[in-house]
């Protein structure tokens, strides 16, 4: 069995790619950070820790060959004014309804979205959140695909998720609370906390998406801005049955429809940031869809 607290960490080392492709301005940052975790997990008979090291690799989002377009995507949908309108109970059924704790009990320290995702998200991160913002990623884990600059640039930033050794693991972080938000969709924070809050490729398994959307308007301050990423990857079994049914367009337009309900933003905009690559060849879809919570 692991815990939050039976982890230690040791060894990094950083290898840089292609520093001359650096499309961070002024910055000169590896394309890949390595280290290693050790992980105590239970105790022999002897009396002595047993332990197993895990390496890690991380993408930073510089130092690649990559380009990063963002084109707006006009959201169009109407919804109802009521959601009882809108929702049925079985569009948030899932195939797998087993407590996501159990899914999420060993830590897998992977990626879901592949680099150049990672790095379309960095980037715009970087362009479109403001130096010394106080910031919150929900559903996080051991990256939260942060520029590597951002713990000296940015004052606080937490986040909340449902593997406290991941989270432990990540190393752009202030502070951490584990918090499964299928469970309890409330946010451990006092009102008016933070000025950004991020979500990454997660808002397809939340059952309870108005009731965190309306946390997350509770703790943001006035005019704070709220980042919702998404690619077209998931866990199907772990995924809402109304969202295995949507094509991405209609992804965006159901965000869209959760901020509506949640109340307290203004209007949202969308945009696709899949990047470029060399030959045009395959790479994950990368969206977001922004909403800033009204003065």
């Amino acid at each position: 069995f692991l815990s939050s607290g039976a982890a230690t960490f040791f060894t990094s080392v950083v290898m840089a790619s292609d520093p001359e492709n650096c499309l961070a301005a002024g910055l000169d940052n590896p394309r890949y950070v390595d280290r290693e975790l050790e992980m105590k997990f239970a105790d022999g008979p002897d009396g002595n820790p047993r332990t197993r090291g895990i390496f890690a690799r991380r993408f930073t989002g510089d130092s690649t060959p990559y380009e990063f377009p963002v084109s707006p995507i006009r959201l169009v949908k109407e919804w109802p004014k009521d959601p009882k309108d809108a929702f049925r109970p079985e569009d948030f059924w899932r195939t797998d309804s087993i407590d996501d704790s159990s899914f999420y009990a060993v830590p897998r320290f992977v990626y879901h979205i592949d680099e150049p995702a990672v790095a379309s998200l960095t980037q715009f991160y970087r362009n479109n959140i403001k130096p010394k913002s106080d910031i919150l990623d929900i559903c996080s884990s051991w990256v939260s695909h942060y520029p590597l600059e951002f713990p000296d640039t940015m004052g606080r930033i937490s986040a909340t998720g449902i593997s406290p050794l991941e989270l432990k693991f990540n190393d752009q972080l202030t502070d951490f609370k584990g918090k499964d938000l299928n469970n309890d969709p409330t946010l451990p924070y006092d009102d008016n906390s933070f000025d950004v809050v991020t979500c990454v490729v997660s808002i397809d398994y939340m059952i309870h998406p108005i009731e965190v959307m309306k946390e997350i308007h509770r703790v943001l301050r006035p005019g704070g801005k709220v980042i919702i990423s998404q690619s077209n990857r998931c866990f199907p079994s772990k995924a809402i049955s109304m969202w295995l049914q949507m094509n991405d367009r209609q992804h965006l337009e159901l965000i869209n429809g959760y901020f509506q309900y949640a109340g307290g933003f203004d209007e949202r905009e969308a945009f696709d940031i899949t990047a470029t690559v060399p030959e045009n060849a395959y790479r994950d879809p990368m969206f977001v869809v922004t909403a800033t919570k009204s003065k």
